[in-house]
């Protein structure tokens, strides 16, 4: 896996439901390092904290593969990396094969897999349609966000070197189908197994008790 594109935001104003709301979701490369620390991205904006940002979002990452699945159905768009408000846009990555709770030196932070992403009105926005939520959520394309062990400095070209792959942990893709494709009262063995994995964040983990 490899970093191909850097992505930072300017806070932008939308109109959403008769209000103004601000978003950091507008994200484009830059052709410059980017430095991940503990509970954000340095220079990049996170306008509300309650949904992103934090020790379990402190960046957000997406594959550079699913870009092609999305430009098919949205073609007249003005497409660039950071479309998604990944703060890093990945070659090689599949949400199949990550683990929660996996570790990575990646330039020069060490970052572990945290949760998948779960999209909001703000992607719909930027998009032009509240649609893409549930083709978002459809798509099993979630990407993922990391949580930062180590700060530092990732650029471009970077490549991830697994440190640890967190063999008895659950997927990502597995974690996404939990939270909205499996009925869960058909699947407790991975219910519980994402339950009783002390790497799963405890907001996917308060959801999922819901259902124990």
């Amino acid at each position: 896996m490899k970093v191909v594109s850097t992505n930072i935001g300017e806070p932008q104003t939308i109109s959403w439901r008769g209000k103004e709301v601000k978003t950091g979701i507008y994200k484009y490369p830059v052709n410059k390092p980017i430095f991940l620390d503990t509970e954000d991205v340095k220079g990049d904006f996170v306008i509300d904290r309650r949904f992103h940002g934090g020790v379990d979002k402190a960046c957000y990452l997406y594959a550079a593969e699913h870009y092609p699945y999305w430009k098919e159905k949205y073609p007249d768009l003005d497409w660039n990396y950071g479309m998604f408000g990944e703060n890093l846009t990945v070659e090689g990555f599949d949400e199949r094969d990550i683990k929660i709770g996996a570790i990575y030196r990646l330039g020069e932070a060490t970052v572990q897999i945290s949760r998948p992403r779960q999209p909001c009105y703000k992607l719909g926005a930027k998009f032009g349609t509240q649609k893409i939520l549930k083709q978002f959520i459809n798509s099993l394309f979630p990407g993922v966000y990391v949580r930062v062990l180590e700060s530092g400095t990732v650029n471009k070209g970077d490549e991830f070197i697994l440190i640890d792959e967190a063999d008895d942990g659950v997927s990502i893709s597995e974690i996404y189908m939990l939270i909205y494709h499996y009925d869960r009262s058909k699947h407790k063995d991975l219910l519980y197994k994402a339950l009783n994995n002390n790497l799963v964040s405890d907001s996917d983990k308060k959801y999922f008790g819901k259902y124990v």
